[in-house]
């Protein structure tokens, strides 16, 4: 199965929407801290609705920590940014992949660039800047499961 990864996320809203879409398709979710708002916030809980209590959540206290998680347990990193190279529809997806998605305001540095096993992007109309990140998470995710052949 797959892993969504989420890079100190900034809006609670987003997340709770990302959290609810991976309850619906049973995807674990790994949320790199510090976020830029109480992971319990009331926000997150509303657009998340009672989904959150359905989906596998694991919290890293930082980058470092999530990285050592990675190392230990051998998982593949995609990295979804504004500047990759592959389009993600183009990438084959393999069971365990982690797709990351960076700050809503600043997605990554170039050190979690670096660190990442593949960078994908999702080609958008010359002149726009980026799709909303659950946006871009359903449609990643979406293609991942399907190219992997996982059904929730």
């Amino acid at each position: 199965m797959l892993r969504l990864a989420l890079y100190q996320p900034d809006i609670p809203q987003n997340t709770g929407t990302i959290l609810r879409m991976a309850a619906c398709l049973d995807v674990a979710v790994d949320i790199i801290e510090p976020a830029g708002f109480d992971v319990s916030d009331r926000h997150l809980r509303r657009s998340g609705l009672d989904y959150l209590d359905h989906v596998a959540i694991t919290r890293h206290r930082s980058w470092a920590a999530f990285s050592q998680w990675r190392e230990a347990t051998g998982t593949r990193l995609v990295l979804a940014t504004t500047t990759g190279a592959l389009p993600y529809t183009a990438f084959a997806f393999l069971p365990g992949d982690c797709i990351l998605l960076g700050r809503e305001s600043a997605g990554v540095p170039a050190s979690v660039h670096e660190a990442a096993d593949a960078r994908i992007v999702i080609p958008i109309r010359e002149g726009m800047r980026s799709l909303n990140i659950a946006v871009a998470a359903a449609m990643i995710l979406g293609e991942g499961l399907r190219q992997i052949g996982s059904s929730a």
